[in-house]
């Protein structure tokens, strides 16, 4: 162990002497030399299929605009081990390259984790692609020279969650186009405060908001999880990374060149069947939207996730990475890519954490990519929002430490606290009702929401309105937008029946709002139900195994040869 390499972290240590790494590749490729990186294509997986053509890039206030992809890594640990026994100058010399910021920028204190019986916590890593091409090496890997030294983007987030009993990964991706509000945020180094946004705005600019720790302090304000850390990594380092590792095997069904008659593509160019890739074909895989499945973005992350599966599956095997000399030489390129929180302090913290994460069997990691659909907001079309009830699934699985593969220990499902605000009278209560009973696919039930209001208002609920527009949902919401609308909420709640695990807050919505879900299109009893806990992640977020090498990205029509 290098000095200083104790468990500073927080993290623990995991048995076992396999070596395990968390990677996260790369969002939208610059229009010169890869992927534009501007629409989604036709049809999606892991969302629904509302919406349709994505369009160009809105203008960003003050930031300029940019297309460009990143590359994520989260070999450190493997990097960290191999130099080691390089010597106490060498690692002090590591030390020095180090670039460190605050974890959290937003006005929100994240809690502390909840122990389980055993004493034991979660720790929770997101892992930040930065689209920073401000040095020469990143330059020469492609890219416009316009967007050269402009504010980078957060292209790449991906959550990586280590179970408290260290026996399981689970990985969230969130497509950089998720529109979201942004919390309140302020430069460490300026001083600027960026104020919490009234609207919606794509989750890739919260770090122009002041940093990683506004990135960090958005997907709490989203999730609710608390998060340990972050690590923000540029691409300067993929070629190298990819070459010391002696290649990682990826598949296409088909013969596949990722380039059309625009030129948009990634130049990458494969035979049917499986090859191991590195160096710049490795980076041109991590970039590759034109050419697979429909040719979006959510193709490109789930061909992102098969690559950071075979990676794991290959240094798990791999006896290559023997050459101390190469092995310095990665980590330096590594290091020097690398930003991580305060709280990641030294080289000897990033190997706590490598060794908390390696001993997890591969097929106890899970990838996933966020449940979403696209977005019919004005200016908007084409972008994507959460899916209000299997996103909010994998959200709350992660919170309450169930691991996404479905092999955890069955829990009774947890009985919602009742408010401690009590709620006013009723005939004080405005409540607007929503039609959301088209979420199962089928047509809207007629009338649903002024249905509703009526009972509402036969129970003494006199400001329930109904509203015209629609919000499609499979099951029944209540949704308040403040803490002291909780009791109000439950009050409305309880008097149509409906189970206060129903009752979320919500910053979609101002005052209350109940959304009539396809589970009650008809009658005025809401319908009783033995709650479900669920015990894995949504088919809709797409879960892939890290023991499984049995997977072919499905190649585009258009773009084989």
């Amino acid at each position: 162990m290098p000095p200083g390499g104790g468990a500073g972290t927080g993290a623990g240590t995991g048995a076992g002497t396999a070596t395990v790494t968390a990677a996260a590749p790369a969002s939208a490729a610059p229009p010169d030399t890869g992927d534009g990186g501007d629409s989604h294509g036709g049809g999606r997986r892991g969302g629904s299929q509302r919406g349709g053509k994505r369009p160009a890039r809105q203008t960003r206030p003050k930031r300029g605009k940019r297309r460009i992809l990143l590359w994520t890594a989260g070999t450190l640990s493997l990097l960290i081990l191999g130099t080691a026994g390089a010597g106490y100058v060498y690692y002090e010399h590591l030390n020095g390259k180090l670039k460190k910021e605050d974890l959290n920028l937003g006005s929100r204190a994240m809690p502390d984790h909840k122990a389980n019986a055993f004493g034991q916590t979660p720790l929770n890593i997101l892992l930040i692609g930065s689209d920073a091409r401000n040095s020469e090496e990143n330059q020469k890997l492609g890219g416009a020279k316009e967007t050269f030294d402009s504010p980078p983007l957060a292209d790449v987030q991906m959550l990586v969650h280590l179970s408290a009993d260290r026996s399981n990964i689970s990985v969230i991706s969130m497509p950089r186009d998720t529109l979201v509000k942004f919390p309140e945020c302020t430069d460490p180094d300026t001083g600027e405060a960026y104020p919490a946004t009234a609207g919606v705005r794509p989750v890739n600019e919260s770090l122009g908001r002041g940093g990683p720790g506004c990135t960090v302090a958005t997907w709490y304000e989203l999730t609710g999880i608390t998060i340990d850390h972050f690590m923000m990594i540029d691409f300067a380092g993929v070629v190298s990374m990819a070459d010391a590792i002696g290649g990682v095997p990826v598949c296409v069904d088909r013969n596949i060149h990722s380039r059309n008659a625009q030129g948009k593509g990634s130049g990458l160019k494969l035979e049917a069947g499986t090859h191991p890739v590195k160096g710049e074909q490795a980076l041109q895989w991590l970039r590759t939207r034109y050419g697979f499945e429909d040719g979006s973005d959510l193709a490109r992350t789930h061909a992102q996730h098969m690559y950071m599966n075979s990676m794991v599956r290959e240094l798990r095997a791999n006896t290559k990475l023997t050459d101390p000399n190469k092995l310095r030489k990665l980590a330096e390129a590594a290091i020097e890519a690398l930003t991580v929180d305060k709280g990641i302090d030294s080289v000897g913290k990033l190997y706590d954490l490598g060794q908390a994460l390696k001993s997890v069997p591969t097929d106890r990691i899970t990838m996933t990519t966020m449940p979403n659909f696209y977005s019919q907001r004005p200016g908007y079309q084409g972008k994507v929002e959460p899916e209000p009830e299997d996103a909010e699934q994998l959200f709350r699985m992660v919170r309450e430490d169930t691991p996404l593969d479905g092999k955890g220990v069955k829990k009774p499902p947890a009985k919602p606290a009742e408010s401690k605000d009590p709620a006013a009278a009723p005939a004080e209560i405005p409540v607007m009702v929503q039609n959301g009973t088209d979420g199962d696919g089928l047509l809207a039930a007629r009338g649903r929401a002024t249905a509703v209001a009526g009972l509402l208002a036969d129970k003494g609920f006199t400001l329930a309105r109904a509203e015209s527009a629609r919000n499609p949902v499979k099951t029944t919401v209540v949704r308040f937008s403040n803490a002291e609308l909780e009791g109000d909420a439950q009050a409305v709640a309880k008097a149509l029946g409906i189970p206060l695990s129903s009752v979320k807050k919500s910053t979609d919505v101002t005052g209350i709002t109940l959304t009539v879900g396809a589970d009650w299109r008809e009658g005025d009893a809401f319908p009783k139900a033995t709650p479900k806990q669920d015990d894995k992640a949504p088919e809709s977020a797409r879960p892939l195994n890290g023991a499984d090498d049995t997977e072919c990205m499905e190649v585009q029509e258009g773009f084989t040869w």
